[in-house]
């Protein structure tokens, strides 16, 4: 997990683990094939969905597509991030849908053991990194620049930053570079976890409604930018440098999140006997603007996965149509 502290896969949005990792020193599982995959007449494919509400609009709308237009029966399990990968290996599940880049893991499983399928292009580009409400940046250009946040800690303060400005995070589950990026830019300011996702949205949401500044680590794609305009703080520059530095030492990380395109990726014994699914998820690509508008009917309007799904499904024909051939 090392290479993801300074990689994107640095959003680290986790939640309880439903499938193990095989660990330092267990058997080797690599080589187990997807059950589903190899059952003769078995319609059913599993696919790994992570806990952020982008990951799983993805898998809500593959599900309705797979259920309704070619016949599969869907199941979806909520999965870490690197044990994910694992899980992808061993044939506990079939895809994954949205990865944010787990190099270390790509190289083991896709290049070495060949358990696992690059499978594309999710069509989304991933960045994390620091924001301010766009109102405030309105008021205050310069604050967009990390060399001018701390002439601006003072109205960040929350009431759990401890006299400093607060940097609203999510999870604290969530594998970050902020803690680094403060300490090492000398910053004014507290990491604050908000809690989940969810929790770091009301949050923003108050903040928005109350019109008060904020400054907080957030990420694209995500929906929460259609209701709140945000502008993000230029950081000092993402290298190959600062990655091999924060590869060997996290603590050391001075530089900005990488812009990463997201991809998905199969179980290989899945790819080649996972018929119609399989090309199906290797067809599957859509926009920023296309996930968003199905996380924001899921998280903002509290439709069901599948409703919402459903009514984007029944709105873009012209989309969905191509991943079928």
């Amino acid at each position: 997990m090392r290479k993801a502290l300074i990689t994107a896969a640095a959003i680290g949005l986790t939640t309880v683990t439903a499938v193990t990792a095989t660990g330092c020193g267990a058997a080797d599982m690599t080589k187990q094939s997807s059950p589903y995959a190899n059952a003769a007449g078995t319609k059913t494919v599993t696919l790994s969905v992570q806990s952020w509400v982008g990951a799983r609009a993805n898998a809500a709308v593959a599900t309705y597509l797979l259920e309704h237009e070619l016949g599969y029966r869907v199941d979806t399990v909520q999965v870490d991030e690197v044990p994910a990968w694992d899980a992808l290996s061993q044939g506990r599940v079939d895809a994954i849908m949205e990865d944010w880049g787990h190099p270390d893991q790509e190289k083991r499983y896709v290049t070495q053991k060949k358990t696992v399928t690059d499978g594309g292009e999710l069509g989304v580009t991933g960045h994390i990194g620091w924001w301010v409400p766009k109102y405030f940046a309105d008021a205050h250009p310069d604050v967009l620049d990390w060399k001018n946040l701390n002439k601006y800690a003072a109205q960040m303060r929350g009431p759990e930053s401890g006299g400093k400005g607060q940097l609203l995070d999510g999870s604290p589950s969530y594998v970050t570079n902020d803690k680094a990026l403060v300490k090492n830019l000398k910053l004014d300011y507290q990491v604050v976890f908000a809690g989940s996702e969810a929790a770091q949205i009301t949050q923003i949401q108050q903040y928005a409604k109350d019109k008060k500044p904020f400054l907080t680590y957030w990420y694209e794609p995500q929906w929460l930018f259609n209701e709140v305009p945000m502008v993000e703080v230029k950081l000092p520059a993402y290298t190959d440098a600062c990655a091999e530095k924060g590869t060997a030492d996290p603590a050391t990380i001075d530089c900005a999140y990488p812009t990463t395109p997201l991809k998905k990726f199969l179980n290989t014994e899945f790819t080649k006997k996972g018929g119609k699914a399989a090309r199906f998820l290797k067809n599957f690509t859509w926009t920023k603007a296309d996930q968003n508008e199905v996380a924001q009917m899921i998280a903002e309007d509290k439709l069901p996965a599948d409703k919402a799904a459903e009514r984007w499904v029944h709105k873009h024909p012209e989309v969905w149509k191509k991943w079928l051939k």
